[in-house]
């Protein structure tokens, strides 16, 4: 990590600034080529293959560029400074208030899907959804169904609902925390087909949490923080009231807690219950069937 005089010392001059001097303090700094030519190409608003060709452009802003690559070599994560994360082919706004997107969350969205590709107009629960990213991919991937989505924190129900109108996504969005976010909605209308979560599930000791310092803690970790597990098992719990007789509950967790989720959906009356992994072949995914409420 680089401290700030070492950041400034070698800066280039706003008249030597073209591209290739800047890649290459970016590179000074440790910083990755793809993360800096990406930063880069945000900043002068062009696409990263242009910079491949351009080496002696000029870069007006390099002031601009320089606290990017200072705070990139800090270890703030790209996503944040771009504002943006692909996830599950949509291109979502992400602010610090809410959790980065990754690849392995498309596990559950993928599954979702599977289960859901024959229902005609399902009626679906995002619970926790931070920017947005499972709603809007399940809205777009099942047109028909009726998606609502939660989230305590206002600050990411912003965000989530900016990226709904952005992507013109239709997703019901609702204040408050996991099911009693839906606990307005009348009877019939709150009853789901499907619900999918991805809880905070790190204990508070957890050796993955210095790498997503930057990264909103109530997103990773449960308050109550024994051991991971308490906002998991909340889901579970409460998860029978508010599932239709069939309906599916589809949960991220960390891939040590596989055994601990399944035996819990069973213990509630879920059947069917399995495991998926994510895209390095880890557990990553739990859910089970409800057969009756």
């Amino acid at each position: 990590m680089a401290d700030e005089a070492t950041v400034h010392a070698a800066a280039p001059s706003a008249q030597s600034a073209t591209v290739a001097a800047c890649l290459a303090r970016a590179r000074q700094l440790g910083i990755a080529r793809l993360d800096a030519q990406l930063l880069l190409a945000h900043v002068l608003g062009c696409a990263r293959t242009w910079l491949l060709a351009h080496d002696d452009a000029p870069v007006p802003n390099a002031g601009t560029v320089e606290k990017l690559w200072a705070r990139r070599a800090a270890g703030e994560p790209l996503a944040y400074l771009v504002g943006q994360r692909e996830f599950h082919g949509l291109a979502l706004r992400v602010t610090p208030a809410v959790l980065i997107p990754r690849p392995d969350t498309e596990t559950v969205v993928d599954w979702a899907i599977e289960l859901l590709r024959a229902e005609g107009r399902p009626r679906v629960a995002d619970l926790g959804t931070g920017s947005g990213a499972i709603a809007l991919a399940l809205k777009r991937a099942l047109p028909g169904a009726d998606v609502h989505a939660c989230d305590n924190c206002v600050a990411a129900l912003d965000v989530a609902r900016d990226n709904g109108r952005r992507l013109g996504l239709a997703v019901t969005w609702h204040p408050g925390s996991w099911w009693q976010a839906f606990e307005s909605l009348a009877p019939e209308c709150g009853v789901f087909d499907l619900a999918v979560a991805n809880p905070p599930y790190l204990a508070a000791d957890d050796p993955h949490l210095e790498a997503l310092r930057h990264e909103p803690r109530a997103a990773l970790v449960p308050r109550n923080v024994s051991d991971g597990l308490s906002d998991l098992e909340a889901l579970i719990r409460d998860a029978p009231a508010h599932l239709a007789p069939g309906g599916w509950l589809l949960l991220e967790h960390g891939f040590e807690q596989a055994p601990a989720v399944r035996e819990r959906l069973t213990t509630a009356g879920f059947d069917r219950v399995q495991t998926r992994p994510d895209l390095a072949g880890r557990p990553r995914a739990s859910g089970g069937c409800l057969m009756h409420r």
